[in-house]
């Protein structure tokens, strides 16, 4: 029964669709940025071009050679450091994997509840739109139903002749019911971040 339990549990947690409608919304909250960026890179591109066409080759290759020189010598020197420093015994080498392994499993433990504590911020974010978007809808249903209330009612007319209704094991014609109307959702807010 724990395996029905938690499969019932995982498909009526609604997080993954928060989440989604949260990275949605991030995405188009990002998407609104592209016109400025490119806008920008238009009012660039010109000065960079010139830039590139009146460099000389010459120079260009020395600083290259030059950045290449230095990051080998930086890459030498930290190998000699790393080989220079690297302890022979095998106790000490030993204390060091294990210290590596262990510090692998928390940075991997930190990860993993960063990555949770994220999911957890974009599905609030998500759930927060899910409840804009209801909240709107709402609204607006709201705002017809008091314009259709607020319409004068029309005179009753004359009610219209029964029709014998046939019997049938003492069954009862319920009243209609009428809907109950609705009321908007109250938007909630959230406390900012820490």
């Amino acid at each position: 029964m724990a395996i029905t339990d938690d499969l019932r549990k995982t498909l009526t947690d609604p997080t993954p669709l928060y989440f989604a409608a949260g990275t949605a919304d991030l995405a188009v909250q990002q998407a609104r940025k592209v016109p400025a960026l490119i806008e920008q890179l238009r009012a660039d591109a010109p000065e960079r071009i010139e830039a590139v066409r009146n460099s000389d080759p010459k120079a260009v290759q020395e600083k290259v050679t030059a950045q290449a020189k230095e990051a080998q010598a930086t890459v030498q020197a930290k190998v000699t450091e790393v080989i220079g420093a690297f302890d022979t015994d095998l106790k000490k080498l030993g204390e060091t994997a294990q210290d590596l392994a262990l510090r692998s499993v928390g940075v991997a433990a930190e990860y993993a509840v960063r990555a949770r504590e994220t999911y957890e911020k974009v599905a609030e974010r998500g759930e927060q739109t899910v409840r804009t978007w209801r909240g709107e809808a709402a609204d607006e249903i709201v705002e017809i139903a008091t314009v259709v209330e607020a319409e004068p009612k029309a005179k009753p007319k004359a009610a219209p002749e029964a029709k014998p209704v046939p019997k049938q094991a003492d069954a009862k014609a319920a009243p209609a019911k009428k809907a109950p109307a609705r009321k908007p959702v109250a938007k909630k807010t959230t406390p900012p971040a820490k």
